[in-house]
């Protein structure tokens, strides 16, 4: 069992090369990456994600990616040749026709516009080497496992919650399987009572048993609380499992709180309307702690 927070880290100094690289996630109803990352690093994102599916099957991963090339051929100069090409051209066109009869030196000239920044710029080396896409991936990888393993280890303090909730819950579900039979007898004389109010000891026995057998159907609450304890056994193999469970869970605890709503309209039985209060109130306790199960 997992939970959908987490953080992973990892850092790599190599061959002239930084990456760090970050990973957070939150709840999700589905994967969804999301990344920060350098212009020449996002042709490998779809690399990236296949990464994180083998891990991590929900949830919002933010990664952020950091890179610095500290390497001696970083930075190189870009010349542009077409432009002093034209230039030069025109100098020595100038000397031998515009400029002939005076001193008119194109040298002098191209000396003090050849370092003006519209002819050369020095740029980034942003070329991806062998070398530099198997560090991202493999420093990306290191990354997901951390964040993989912080997942993990929420993931099992959430589920102790879950079991002592769930553990709460079932003594309730108990407490009110006890009180059944009180329930019932409560309905009989109930039943009786009324009718020898309005009829006196002159009645039809058959119709008071029939009379009696329709409420305490109407108030049978022994179905629900076998669906509870199925529910309940469904649930406690889940927590067990190591594959992702938050949709079961989910759906597992809609179906509970159906069943004790259902409960609660059946009875007028004031422990028994305090229990489903009980078992509402760590219902909803639980519906907030598997928001965030994977």
């Amino acid at each position: 069992m997992k939970s959908m927070t987490g953080f992973g880290k990892s850092q790599l100094v190599k061959d002239g090369y930084h990456l760090e690289i970050e990973l957070k996630s939150v709840n999700n109803r589905f994967l969804d990456c999301q990344f920060r990352m350098p212009r020449e690093f996002q042709q490998f994102e779809h690399r990236l994600k296949n990464i994180v599916n083998k891990k991590i099957q929900r949830g919002r991963v933010e990664c952020s990616i950091y890179f610095i090339n500290q390497r001696e051929d970083q930075k190189k100069v870009q010349i542009q040749w077409g432009l002093l090409d034209d230039i030069i051209s025109q100098l020595w066109q100038a000397k031998e026709t515009r400029y002939k009869e005076v001193a008119f030196d194109p040298e002098q000239i191209l000396s003090a516009i050849a370092t003006r920044e519209d002819f050369f710029e020095v740029i980034e080396n942003r070329e991806m080497t062998e070398d530099l896409i198997n560090y991202l991936e493999e420093s990306f990888e290191e990354a997901v496992t951390q964040l993989d393993a912080s997942r993990q280890k929420e993931g099992e303090e959430i589920r102790q919650v879950l079991v002592d909730y769930f553990h709460d819950f079932s003594r309730q579900v108990s407490s009110v399987s006890k009180l059944t039979p009180e329930i019932e007898e409560d309905h009989r004389l109930r039943l009786e009572n009324k009718l020898m109010t309005e009829v006196g000891r002159e009645y039809d026995e058959q119709r008071l048993l029939t009379e009696i057998t329709l409420l305490i159907d109407r108030g049978d609450i022994h179905e629900e609380l076998d669906r509870l304890n199925i529910h309940q056994q469904k649930v406690a193999e889940l927590l067990e499992k190591a594959t992702p469970i938050g949709r079961e869970l989910d759906f597992l605890l809609q179906e509970m709180n159906r069943e004790v709503n259902t409960i609660g309209s059946k009875s007028t039985n004031m422990s028994i309307k305090n229990a489903v209060v009980q078992m509402k109130t760590i219902l909803e306790k639980i519906r907030e702690q598997i928001q965030n199960v994977e």
